[in-house]
């Protein structure tokens, strides 16, 4: 009878015919996008279709300890009036300053590092560049010191600036190394290399820090980058291009987490910084953008954001932020992954 009534109404009625051909349609439609990985409605996925998506790899991580951190102070920067720098180290460490240090002798100091010598001293690295900057200057740091330390280059040398672009050197090379030979004992990490822009008289681009690299006393490069965050949950996890810094982990906090993977010729390395580390802990404004109920947990890669919670992280395989395609993630802090 029912099939009849069917029949009766679909011979009779173009409304059900018009119906049965657009709902045809836009579930056609909806199985393509989402092949082609655009979102579509949650009332035309099927129940079962979040248990088929695959779950995100997880990359395995390691805990270090961070022994060097370098913040540029605000001021007045420049190539004529040089800069202000603040360390913030966990051991005596010994600050050198290298003003216009070569690209190429740059790049091959670091590889020299990496197949060769270890660089974990000021004298390491002065060999390694083979002289090829314009000025040296030392500073030694103490391990509870964080007074500033202005460095310059002499006005005797008249230098204004560094040549027309594209420039075949650095405007500031910074490196910090371990002053004792039983911290270097103690630390994987034994020296830590920052490359600064400094505005000059021709390239008046502010004051900033360009790259970030950790040596290891394995011979090992990290490329510090930084993670973000939601607009929701106060922007960059790492310092803003006014104010670049890596502040050091300390013992009985949260260490840096470096990625384990060998088949890299260079490794990444997450930067956090301790004051976020703090934030993270205690959970304020870190809520999941997805549920926004639990604690964020997670970064994803290679977009490197931390938006969303243990959970969430299976339920995606776009980015909720940037839609980019998450290839694997890793978390911020094993606690709150084991209670989950």
């Amino acid at each position: 009878m029912a099939a009849v009534f069917l029949v009766t109404l679909y011979e009779y009625s173009p409304l059900f015919y018009i119906s049965v051909v657009s709902l045809c349609f836009v579930v056609t439609a909806a199985m393509v996008l989402g092949w082609f990985g655009f979102d579509v409605p949650v009332i035309l996925r099927s129940s079962d279709e979040a248990e088929s998506i695959l779950p995100t790899p997880e990359k395995q991580m390691v805990q270090v300890t961070n022994p060097f951190a370098l913040e540029m102070t605000y001021g007045l920067a420049s190539v004529t009036d040089g800069v202000s720098l603040r360390p913030c180290c966990l051991e005596p460490c010994v600050l050198s300053c290298f003003w216009g240090c070569e690209v190429s002798a740059l790049q091959a100091a670091l590889q020299v590092h990496q197949h060769r010598l270890r660089l974990s001293t000021p004298q390491h690295f002065q060999e390694a560049l083979h002289l090829r900057y314009h000025h040296c200057q030392s500073f030694p740091i103490g391990s509870a010191d964080r007074d500033e330390r202005h460095t310059q280059i002499p006005a005797e040398q008249g230098i204004t600036d560094l040549g027309p672009l594209p420039r075949e050197c650095y405007p500031l090379v910074a490196v910090l190394t371990l002053a004792e030979p039983e911290a270097r004992d103690a630390y994987n990490i034994v020296a830590s290399v920052t490359v600064l822009h400094v505005p000059d008289d021709i390239y008046s681009l502010s004051a900033r820090v360009l790259f970030q690299y950790l040596l290891t006393s394995q011979g090992n490069m990290y490329d510090l980058k930084p993670l973000f965050m939601s607009a929701g949950s106060g922007g960059l996890s790492g310092p803003s291009d006014s104010e670049q810094s890596t502040q050091p982990s300390e013992p009985n906090e949260e260490s840096n987490r470096v990625e384990q993977n060998p088949v890299l010729e260079e490794g990444e390395k997450e930067r956090e910084g301790n004051e976020e580390g703090e934030d993270w802990s205690e959970g304020r404004g870190r809520d999941c953008v997805v549920c926004q109920n639990a604690e964020v947990n997670r970064v994803l890669l290679p977009c490197r954001h931390a938006c969303v919670c243990d959970s969430c992280v299976s339920r995606f395989q776009h980015c909720p932020i940037c839609r980019a395609f998450v290839l694997e993630s890793f978390t911020l802090t094993q606690t709150s992954a084991a209670e989950q």
